[in-house]
């Protein structure tokens, strides 16, 4: 079904899963609104789409600066009217750090990283989000919010919990507008997000497709289409769910 006439706003969507959302909802007809902060990278992007056919605008603002999201929204929302999605997918690991030698600043750039952005952004979303047509929030969280992450990812793992809490939240406290929030959450997606193990660690990183019930590592497609569902029309009974992207990752083979 064609989304055309929706706005889809998509934080950290300049590479990796951000962006394969943003063609993805572009190619279903939704005007997409890309966020990054490299914005040669943006504009790189923004071409791409519009080469596409895809209507695509980009605005550079970090998620974790409260002051920066709250204008950029507004003027998002403003210049169209509404906001019918937003996908808060920007986020990350923010390197690994032990609690003992954890500093407090480490802890708190990855919880703003994650936490702090999925916060700001829908807050600024809500009164467009209320404007917009069978309007929804989906956010991310990761495997790493259930089993807290491996050694030196426990504060990653903190921040993604509190993301499937806020999800829950709001879907609360949205339901009496008829706004959903979902969220979906990521196994192992083979993007830049493993550059480092990748190119430090190749047979670590190759072997992490044994612990997936499916054989192998996720594509940044596959959670692009499981977000494109709950966007849509045949989600509209779906809120305060998180849906597992991860090809049964963890259970064992």
């Amino acid at each position: 079904m064609s989304q055309k006439g929706r706005v889809a706003v998509i934080t950290g969507a300049t590479g990796g899963i951000g962006f394969e959302v943003a063609k993805r909802l572009g190619k279903e007809g939704y005007t997409v609104v890309l966020n990054g902060i490299q914005d040669d990278e943006g504009a790189k992007r923004v071409a791409e789409l519009s080469a596409e056919g895809i209507t695509a605008e980009y605005y550079g603002f970090d998620v974790t600066d409260e002051e920066a999201v709250s204008s950029n929204i507004k003027k998002i929302g403003e210049k169209h009217g509404k906001i019918d999605v937003l996908v808060n997918n920007a986020g990350g690991l923010g390197g690994r750090s032990r609690f003992e030698e954890m500093t407090t600043e480490f802890y708190r750039s990855v919880m703003a990283l994650n936490l702090d952005s999925t916060f700001f952004a829908s807050r600024a979303a809500i009164p467009y989000l209320k404007k917009g047509k069978n309007a929804t929030i989906i956010n991310y969280t990761s495997i790493a919010g259930w089993n807290a992450g491996g050694p030196g990812a426990g504060i990653y793992g903190t921040s993604k919990a509190g993301v499937h809490a806020i999800t829950r939240a709001l879907a609360k406290d949205l339901a009496e507008y008829g706004i959903r929030v979902n969220a979906v959450s990521p196994g192992t997606i083979d993007t830049p997000f493993h550059s480092q193990i990748k190119s430090t660690k190749p047979e670590v990183f190759a072997s992490w497709k044994n612990n997936i019930l499916l054989g192998r590592l996720g594509q940044p497609e596959d959670v692009a289409a499981v977000v494109s569902f709950l966007a849509g029309d045949d989600a509209l009974f779906m809120t305060a769910e998180t849906i597992q992207v991860g090809g049964g990752q963890g259970l064992g083979i």
